[in-house]
């Protein structure tokens, strides 16, 4: 049974029992109940690999459920369960939960754990064969530590792009997708991106399509920000950087260290 177990099926399952329990409970509680099945599951899971192996201080997990502490972590920050009632406008709790409980599978698994990728590279040399497509789309983790100020990156949850330009990213780049001097503007949001007269303005028009194509059912519209511009950088990006402390909430491996502890005291 945990050897066939589908993550995504799974993951699908507690987000549609933790948003049905917070429309009659604390966000917490609708969080510790994300917490606590996880933590029922991989320790059945222990105590059955325990009859014929020495555990120690080891996580044990099946293979197929590798990802699930990270989609519960991501859960547990979406929008309609992160932080307090005044941490996220209650239009806006009600309309991700809703969009959540009706999304597919694959989806309600990019919306948890968007794609991120570094893009500035590509723009500048470009793929030389069909093979490299797999570097440009290489996704990198949710946390601050992927920002290389002189990087550009876009992240992609399935109903929008985050551009985001580092503050050291070469002038060239920024004229050759913008057509504008950033140093005298603080305000991205007044920009529209749109195709320009130059390669590299035509490599990523062509990479946001191939995104788009990708997954026909939405149409991500572009938002770009820049480092260092807020509130829009915090609440665009970095407050979405599911594997990093943000605002009192637990980090990737304070939740990885929390469930462990649970579930040798629970074995």
């Amino acid at each position: 049974m945990y050897r066939l177990a589908d993550t995504g099926a799974i993951v699908s399952v507690l987000s549609r029992l933790a948003i049905e329990k917070s429309l009659s409970n604390k966000l917490e509680d609708a969080r510790h109940a994300v917490l606590l099945r996880i933590v029922k599951g991989l320790r059945e899971y222990r105590n059955l690999y325990a009859v014929q192996h020495r555990l120690g201080g080891r996580m044990i997990y099946p293979e197929s459920l590798k990802f699930l502490l990270l989609y519960g972590l991501a859960l547990c920050k979406s929008i309609p369960l992160r932080g307090g009632y005044a941490d996220a406008q209650l239009d806006e709790r009600c309309a991700a939960g809703y969009n959540m409980m009706i999304l597919p599978v694959k989806r309600l698994l990019k919306l948890l754990y968007p794609s991120f990728i570094r893009i500035d590279d590509y723009l500048v040399k470009g793929p030389t064969s069909a093979d490299d497509w797999s570097k440009v789309l290489k996704r990198l983790p949710l946390a601050a530590e992927s920002l290389d100020p002189r990087g550009l990156y876009i992240y992609d949850d399935g109903f929008r792009f985050i551009i985001w330009f580092g503050r050291m990213l070469s002038s060239d780049i920024i004229f050759n997708l913008l057509g504008v001097d950033l140093s005298g503007l603080a305000d991205l949001s007044k920009l529209n991106l749109s195709e320009l007269d130059n390669d590299m303005s035509r490599k990523l028009m062509g990479l946001l399509k191939r995104l788009r194509d990708s997954d026909p059912a939405f149409y991500q519209l572009c938002h770009l920000v820049r480092q260092g511009e807020q509130p829009r950088e915090g609440s665009l990006l970095l407050a979405n950087l599911i594997e990093d402390q943000i605002g009192g909430t637990s980090g990737y491996v304070d939740w990885i260290q929390q469930i462990h502890r649970q579930v040798q005291q629970s074995a």
